[in-house]
């Protein structure tokens, strides 16, 4: 069994195995992933079609909303069609695709995340200067740069997770193609791809998340030093927010990627993984943008001018 690889496909255990629940996961993914499409695509469309909306930080916004309309899309259509199917199988292919979309996605949200951290820090901290800082060619530019980086570099690591011989099992216990789970079946020593994944954690995620922490160290102090009451609540209002996404996205990934080679738990993975996969892309609309102000002004009148033209 040492030289044999199950090169043609996988099997996904999925959420569960028991078929009494089956039917209801189905209905609630079901739901959450409609959530996610309609707050994801509305966002875009908004923020693409009204002119008072085309600023640094919502260009920013519609392009975490399209990293989470993908990034869902990428996992949970074959998550919903394995719930209910008897065959549960992904494409050797299919699974090399499904993986290296998820690096590149969460990657690339990793480094968004911080640049709307550094967004906020130059609005609340240096306000004269925030049109000349962040005018929408460098937005265009960081935007570019940070989605070409992290598809270019996600190719590498599913270039070496799919080199491995998997020769004990191809039934990969988790409902989509991870590394983790996947290293796992490997019969071959995974140190070193582990080690390529701290490295991309200390690269991307590490750099990232500093520079969101360093942000709002600048934000914190500045808002601390405001005389206005209204002023601070507001600006603390907008921090916590998006504190909240940002704490339970690195939160997940750093548990589930940056953590020693014997702490893994099959549930406790599931459980994890879902946060960042399903309910993340699915809260981030309704975070940054229902409770926005001018999203929500936007949206009425839309709504009001769609009802004048009926009548």
């Amino acid at each position: 069994m040492e030289n044999k690889t199950f090169a043609h496909q996988f099997i996904l255990i999925g959420l569960s195995t028991n078929p009494y629940i089956q039917p209801l996961l189905f209905i609630i993914l079901l739901l959450m992933y409609i959530v996610t499409v309609l707050g994801n695509s509305l966002i875009i469309i908004i923020v693409r079609l009204v002119t008072q909306l085309q600023t640094p930080m919502y260009f920013f916004l519609s392009n975490l909303s399209l990293i989470d309309l993908c990034f869902s899309t990428t996992i949970v259509p074959k998550l919903l069609i394995n719930t209910l199917s008897k065959d549960k199988s992904i494409s050797f292919l299919g699974c090399a695709a499904q993986m290296y979309f998820h690096l590149a996605l969460g990657g690339t949200e990793c480094i968004i995340l911080a640049i709307m951290a550094y967004d906020r820090y130059i609005a609340i901290c240096k306000p004269l200067l925030y049109y000349t800082i962040m005018n929408m060619r460098l937005c265009v530019i960081l935007s570019a740069i940070t989605w070409i980086f992290n598809f270019l570099n996600s190719i590498f690591y599913a270039f070496i997770t799919f080199q491995l011989p998997y020769c004990r099992s191809n039934h990969v216990n988790h409902y989509f193609c991870e590394m983790p789970p996947l290293l796992r079946l490997s019969c071959k020593d995974t140190l070193w791809n582990e080690i390529a994944v701290y490295i991309s954690g200390a690269v991307v995620g590490f750099c990232a998340f500093m520079l969101t922490l360093l942000s709002y160290v600048q934000i914190i102090s500045t808002i601390s030093k405001m005389h206005s009451t209204k002023g601070r609540k507001k600006a603390f209002s907008t921090c916590t927010s998006h504190l909240c996404v940002v704490s339970l996205y690195y939160g997940t990934i750093v548990f589930m990627y940056l953590r020693p080679r014997g702490s893994y738990s099959v549930k406790r993975d599931r459980i994890v993984s879902i946060l960042y996969t399903v309910v993340t892309p699915m809260v981030n609309p309704i975070i940054y943008s229902i409770r926005n102000n001018e999203v929500k002004v936007t949206l009425k009148k839309i709504l009001q001018q769609r009802k004048n033209t009926r009548l």
